[in-house]
């Protein structure tokens, strides 16, 4: 069993620990991080924000509709590409038969 590795992050300037698996993951956490920070900057300095947890809520409304998005996104393009598949059967087997 391999040993987690311990690293810390900080968010919104609170620092905290976390077990991760690998250094990828490690990357990973540390890059959401970073993000998290930058878009937190953002919206203190473009809105008039003065709890933190509501720039948290926001940035966590943000990254979960971009998920969401980049979903309906990926469903719709599978959708596209298999009526497509589906036309050009129709159109060997009309060919073939």
């Amino acid at each position: 069993m391999s040993e987690k590795l311990k690293i810390n992050v900080v968010i919104a300037g609170r620092t905290y620990p976390l077990s991760v698996k690998n250094t990828q993951e490690e990357e990973g956490m540390r890059k959401a991080a970073a993000n998290i920070n930058h878009l937190i900057s953002l919206y203190e300095q473009n809105y008039a924000v003065n709890d933190k947890q509501d720039v948290l809520a926001m940035c966590a409304l943000r990254f979960a509709s971009q998920l969401e998005i980049s979903s309906i996104d990926k469903n719709d393009n599978t959708d596209k590409a298999l009526e497509k598949i589906n036309k050009l059967n129709e159109m060997l087997q009309s060919h073939l038969g």
